[in-house]
């Protein structure tokens, strides 16, 4: 059974689900051919595979830290019925069964603004307007992101929907960092470009230990495999050089990665053998 919870030193690493919504495979995978990515991750009719919308909680002496917020309740029958998005039991839930609300989250952290991961970042109150769901936490953003995301070209105009980070500046819970920051003691953000100009991934340390969120640079552990590059990814090759650099260190400083698509790990080791790169689960 996969883990949803480690020990990293004296923090405390939860795996938490808002859902799984359905993407094209091949777009998943890239130059990659269906035969070899359908092993891992099988196709349904439409050539789609099924993706978990992952959040990560990192629950340190001082502040509890959350990590994407998956794709939200707010969107329209029509956008839900297209991804085929199954949310359940919904992000928000996911907290509470750990005993935490809403209010309780001190930093968002989204890796960028698509929609798949800062979609819950915000939610339709009584009214019918978009407020932050997490009221008391500073939503840290790359500011490069930040300002791509309110002027996107047409190739990627369809990925970030303004009600999921505009109410975040108007109720002034917007923390825009430039370059790697640390939000609170132990937690760092750090850009890695590839999958956008400005997105970021999150490096966990605590005692000799650390841990590091890929974000979209390594979306599943299927995707370990240096050629598994998403279509979707702007600057391909800026994944590629990334992807060996984090891995070199991450193999010789022994991290736990965490992956934000995997629809069954949340957490894992990369090992190399026989010259590549392959996952390993935690045991």
């Amino acid at each position: 059974m996969t883990k949803d919870r480690i020990a990293l030193g004296q923090f405390e690493i939860y795996g938490l689900r808002d859902g799984f919504f359905h993407l094209d495979g091949g777009a998943m995978f890239g130059v990659v051919p269906k035969t070899l990515w359908e092993r891992k991750y099988p196709a349904d009719d439409k050539n789609r595979i099924r993706l978990g919308l992952n959040s990560i909680l990192v629950k340190t002496k001082k502040s509890l830290v959350l990590v994407e917020t998956g794709i939200g309740s707010a969107l329209d029958q029509k956008f839900s019925e297209y991804y085929s998005v199954e949310r359940k039991p919904g992000l928000v839930l996911s907290l509470q069964k750990l005993g935490y609300q809403a209010d309780d989250i001190d930093f968002v952290v989204n890796t960028h603004l698509h929609f798949d991961h800062c979609g819950g970042n915000t939610h339709k109150d009584e009214n019918g307007q978009d407020v932050p769901t997490f009221p008391k936490a500073k939503y840290v953003i790359q500011r490069g992101e930040w300002e791509y995301a309110l002027h996107p070209n047409e190739r990627d105009k369809q990925s970030y929907l303004e009600q999921t980070f505009l109410p975040l500046e108007k109720h002034g819970l917007l923390l825009l960092v430039y370059g790697e920051a640390e939000i609170t003691e132990g937690v760092v953000v750090t850009p890695v470009p590839g999958h956008t100009a400005n997105h970021q991934c999150l490096k966990v340390s605590s005692e000799g230990k650390v841990f590091f969120f890929l974000g979209d640079l390594v979306p599943t552990s299927a995707h370990i495999g240096l050629s598994y590059i998403m279509s979707y990814d702007l600057f391909p090759l800026d994944t590629l050089e990334n992807k060996k650099k984090i891995y070199e260190q991450a193999i010789r400083e022994d991290w736990v990665l965490g992956f934000c698509h995997d629809s069954q790990h949340f957490f894992g080791k990369v090992k190399k053998r026989d010259s590549k790169y392959a996952f390993e689960q935690l045991k």
